[in-house]
């Protein structure tokens, strides 16, 4: 899945204005950006996102001029096959194709854009199928290509300590939305987590309210275990893709059983990663944090 979060953003704020989308639609080796990222250009020369990290990016400002100017939607490919690939093209000896597409009804529909961004906000992915040929983009998941946008990524941390503070930070440098849970006020506080959302309610109920989803990772950091067991129950009970609880093999050994004892199957506690986080040999809050953050990401693109 392709990090199209801040293209979405910049889409509802310039709605309205001439735009092109540009699009990674194939990679082959060693492409610098995945199948399916974008690039959106304004009119005015403005462009957020990225189809290969700056390699080709001139070009394809160059050509959605022309196509806000009126020209159809077209198909580049980029790879090192000639002279001109140092001057535009991939030197990582990667190949892409790109599809830059004018954001009209010809094109990519701007209804389109509103369309994800509600299904996104109800926590639902949301697909289009796109034509190469003609360059005409509709909602589906039938077509020559099909990019699918999956509902935000989340964060919910439960237990507002030291960890999770680095943990929040790390993960908004991530473009990930992060709550912090916790019922203690003392903990949780504006102060200590500036720039994210702070829930105050009991674990199991803030959780439940959330209704996490398969793009929302579950860690738990408090060391008490009248707030982290009934955060994780009501965690497993969820299709979060990642769950995380702090703690040594010995605690977790003693959580297994109190789970169990409530009632909680050994499938669902297999889906615990604990102790949480890459074994990277931590030491100290910053570097724990990292662990469960590269763990997290993980978890989020299909690996554990």
């Amino acid at each position: 899945m392709a990090d199209n979060d801040s293209v979405l953003a910049a889409a509802a704020q310039w709605a309205g204005a001439p735009l092109a989308l540009a699009t990674v639609v194939s990679t082959w080796g060693s492409a610098p950006r995945p199948r399916g990222s974008h690039m959106l250009v304004h009119g005015d020369g403005r462009f957020e996102g990225s189809v290969s990290g700056g390699c080709v990016e001139s070009d394809i400002l160059a050509t959605a001029a022309q196509v806000i100017a009126g020209a159809p939607a077209v198909l580049k490919h980029y790879g090192v096959a000639d002279d001109a690939a140092w001057e535009v093209g991939l030197p990582c000896g990667g190949k892409i194709d790109v599809l830059v597409q004018p954001v009209r009804d010809d094109g990519f529909p701007p209804d389109l854009f509103a369309a994800i961004a509600e299904a996104r906000a109800r926590g639902e992915a949301f697909s289009v199928a796109t034509d190469l040929a003609s360059g005409q983009s509709r909602e589906g998941s039938a077509g020559a290509f099909v990019n699918r946008y999956d509902p935000p990524r989340r964060l919910l941390i439960v237990g507002a300590v030291q960890i999770a503070q680095a943990l929040a930070g790390l993960a908004r440098e991530l473009g990930i939305a992060v709550t912090v849970i916790d019922p203690r006020a003392r903990f949780l506080t504006e102060e200590r987590f500036p720039g994210v959302t702070l829930d105050d309610r009991w674990p199991d109920e803030a959780i439940e309210a959330l209704k996490p989803d398969p793009a929302t990772a579950i860690v738990t950091l408090s060391h008490d275990i009248k707030i982290d067991d009934p955060a994780l129950i009501a965690g497993l009970a969820s299709p979060a893709a990642y769950i995380g609880s702090l703690g040594s093999r010995r605690s977790h050994a003693a959580r297994v059983e109190r789970l169990q004892a409530a009632g909680v199957g050994e499938d669902a506690i297999a889906r615990i990663d604990a102790p949480v986080g890459l074994d990277i040999g931590a030491i100290g809050p910053a570097e724990i944090a990292l662990s469960i953050a590269a763990a997290m990401v993980g978890a989020f693109n299909g690996r554990r």
